[in-house]
């Protein structure tokens, strides 16, 4: 029994500590914020994460063809956009929320793959939170509509991500596949991105903090996840990504101090169920399987 338990157990604890890690590097991110704007801080978190995994990975062995390398430049636009809209989303809004918002955009992709109808049970539950979550767009404590609209946006960019990442996922091991895709998220975000920031970008006294951030939203959230993929089936690893959300916000509370409302946390509870429905519901098609 303890042969079989431990494996799984070491999965779920090295993917918790996998999303803790990716939104408390979030968090940490934007502290940036006042010093060199959302857009330095993309710069810096891309730039270096790229060198970060290019030295662990090396990306210069993969031999690719032309297909392979349109599918990867798609995959590392989408990787670059989904960052730089998400954060320029957080600046606006608390980041439980724009991580909730931004799941619309896997969720929706899952759902559109699906060909069962009762999976519109997903579809609504998760456009009932999103309802939720944006209470009175007019009132005291409305969300900024350009932050909302950002985090959407991002959320487009997280499904692309997966779709083209899956098809870039033939290089050879995820680890070069998410390199080279880091790469070319930099080469072409990062002279954006710079254009964005603020002027202290380039000053040393930065470097610390955003190193941190880039270890803390990459190497090491996702070498955690690499063990916990080696020891979880895709649906058990689904699912547990579902709790993004509502660790995002609690990352958000604990390090940046920002409250939520109880129906936002309705909200999230509620995207979060959807996301966990519309996993379980696609793991009981006949043409996969689930069981070993």
């Amino acid at each position: 029994m303890p042969t079989i338990k431990s494996p799984l157990l070491i999965a779920i604890i090295s993917l918790l500590a996998a999303m803790i890690t990716i939104q408390s590097g979030a968090s940490i991110a934007k502290q940036l914020f006042p010093l060199v704007g959302p857009g330095g801080t993309v710069a810096l978190r891309i730039s270096l994460s790229a060198l970060i995994l290019m030295l662990i990975f090396r990306p210069w062995r993969a031999r690719l063809s032309w297909p392979q390398w349109r599918s990867m430049c798609i995959y590392g636009a989408s990787l670059g956009g989904m960052q730089l809209s998400f954060y320029f989303a957080i600046e606006r809004i608390p980041l439980g929320i724009g991580v909730a918002l931004e799941f619309s955009g896997p969720l929706l992709l899952a759902l559109l793959s699906s060909k069962r109808k009762k999976d519109l049970i997903w579809v609504a539950l998760a456009i009932l939170g999103i309802v939720f979550l944006l209470p009175d767009m007019n009132g005291v404590d409305a969300l900024d509509p350009i932050g909302v609209a950002l985090a959407l946006i991002a959320g487009g960019f997280w499904a692309g991500y997966i779709w083209f990442g899956q098809r870039a996922g033939s290089v050879g091991s995820g680890g070069m596949t998410v390199s080279i895709g880091m790469l070319v998220a930099a080469v072409i975000y990062f002279p954006i991105a710079t254009q964005l920031a603020e002027a202290s970008i380039f000053s040393w006294s930065i470097l610390p903090m955003a190193l941190l951030v880039a270890v803390m939203s990459s190497a090491l959230p996702y070498s955690l996840e690499m063990v916990a993929l080696s020891r979880l089936s895709t649906q058990h690893f689904s699912v547990l990504m579902s709790l993004e959300p509502a660790i995002a916000a609690m990352a958000g509370l604990a390090i940046l101090g920002e409250t939520l409302q109880w129906s936002q946390w309705l909200a999230i509870f509620m995207i979060i169920t959807a996301s966990m429905g519309s996993t379980l519901s696609a793991a009981k098609s006949p043409t996969k399987v689930t069981q070993e």
